[in-house]
């Protein structure tokens, strides 16, 4: 997560390297853009505030760059601001976004721009939401959205290694990624969340798509691939960040999560102590953490644990899997 330190960092001392580059000259920018859009996009122009409906729209799904079609933003990072020009609190990849010192107008500020083209989006202010406090104060000109039938849900159960390597076979599952969540910290490292001082969980966020695997699927996947039985351990893991929990985002998804466990306490001898929560923040765990079993299939603990843990897996949803 992007903090205003980070920003800082970025404007003066160089930005991360974009995926790709697209370069034109004014003229075939001229020829694929509207006058408005190359205005602001090519000439650093800023559009009339409460201008646009981008501004009090905040359904699902991602925002590109008029230009070169970029992914910038997630509509989940996406906040009333009251300024009158779209917000957000995080660009959709680090490296999406570019920043560079703005002293334009007797005023000292960071300018946000695309990566991919150095097309000119907005500014970046230090008064938005927690955690990240970042407000990414943008043109609509600037942007095109997409609509995405995707949604995320966030589970823990033991180790992110083993639940990270389970959820990446199933149809439907566009992402996973291991983070960490419900802890009382902001950016939390793994060791501070090893000491259970942070009061994190370790846990996945799943990226889906509803039309070929739905929340209730994913549900009974999560309680019947750990141990939804025991309290703040998972086998030889102890301690509270191994705890069995899921973070809902809508009060129908907390009413079909306690559906499921209802439906699965029918299944285990003891009473289930899954922990139901209001998801808040996301912390992405460090790189390292990512895809860990793909990139370390010969290691020990995924022989001994995340292998046995796959078989049974994939023997009990065979059909759930991707091809």
């Amino acid at each position: 997560m992007l903090k205003w330190l980070d920003v800082i960092k970025f404007a003066n001392n160089g930005n991360p390297i974009p995926d790709k580059r697209v370069e034109k000259t004014p003229e075939e920018w001229k020829k694929l853009l509207t006058p408005e859009q190359f205005t602001i996009t090519r000439m650093k122009g800023t559009e009339r505030a409460y201008s646009s409906e981008l501004c009090s729209l905040f359904d699902p799904g991602k925002y590109s760059c008029i230009c070169c079609d970029t992914e910038l933003f997630d509509a989940g990072e996406k906040f009333e601001s009251a300024t009158g020009w779209p917000s957000f609190t995080q660009p959709i990849k680090e490296n999406a976004v570019s920043y560079h010192k703005d002293i334009s107008f007797g005023m000292q500020r960071i300018e946000a721009c695309c990566n991919t083209c150095d097309a000119h989006l907005g500014h970046v202010f230090q008064d938005g939401p927690a955690p990240s406090g970042l407000r990414y104060c943008i043109n609509a000109v600037s942007l095109k959205k997409t609509a995405v039938d995707e949604k995320k849900i966030d589970f823990g159960g033991g180790c992110f290694w083993c639940t990270e390597a389970l959820f990446q076979q199933l149809k439907g599952v566009v992402k996973v990624e291991s983070g960490y969540s419900g802890g009382n910290i902001d950016n939390p490292t793994y060791r501070e969340v090893c000491s259970g001082m942070s009061g994190h969980a370790e846990i996945v966020e799943i990226t889906y798509r509803p039309a070929e695997i739905t929340f209730e699927d994913l549900m009974r996947i999560h309680l019947s691939t750990h141990n939804p039985t025991t309290l703040d351990s998972q086998g030889a893991d102890k301690g509270s960040q191994y705890r069995s929990i899921i973070f809902y985002r809508t009060e129908g998804e907390k009413q079909s999560a306690m559906k499921v466990i209802d439906e699965l306490q029918k299944s285990y001898q003891d009473m289930i102590v899954t922990q139901l929560e209001m998801f808040e923040h996301f912390y992405k765990a460090e790189d390292y953490h990512q895809d860990y079993y793909n990139r370390n299939q010969g290691a020990g603990y995924c022989q001994a644990v995340i292998n046995p843990k796959l078989k049974k897996f994939r023997d009990l949803f065979r059909n759930k899997l991707k091809e």
